[in-house]
């Protein structure tokens, strides 16, 4: 695994994260304290969070997500996408994936015939 890579993408999912916590905070009117304070969190944690200093738990993330009253995968879409986009998105990465265990079934079938003598 490239470290590098993995590092710039964990840095993109931190900045998803709190760009999506912060708009969806804004649009509710809830300051940084509030929220630290429905998610039964630290405020100093939130800041972190929003400043993209710090990734949260499963936990967390969900605590944050009922406290901002919304699923929690919406805090990890990315952010700008137009509803077509992302569904755009979405289909090509399902279209892939299906591809992939086609190839992986086809690959595991053969491996059996071969085991049992049939091809």
């Amino acid at each position: 695994m490239n470290t590098s890579n993995f590092m710039e993408n964990v840095k993109e999912l931190r900045k998803i994260l709190a760009l999506n916590i912060k708009r969806q905070r804004e649009k509710q009117g809830i300051s940084q304290e509030k929220l630290a304070e429905l998610a039964e969190i630290s405020a100093n944690m939130m800041t972190d969070i929003e400043g993209c200093r710090t990734w949260v738990s499963d936990k967390t993330l969900i605590k944050l997500a009922k406290a901002l009253e919304i699923d929690v995968f919406r805090l990890l879409l990315p952010v700008g996408l137009s509803k077509e986009e992302l569904i755009s998105t979405l289909y090509v990465d399902i279209a892939q994936d299906i591809l992939k265990a086609k190839k992986d079934i086809n690959t595991n079938l053969e491996n059996i015939l071969k085991k049992w003598g049939l091809v």
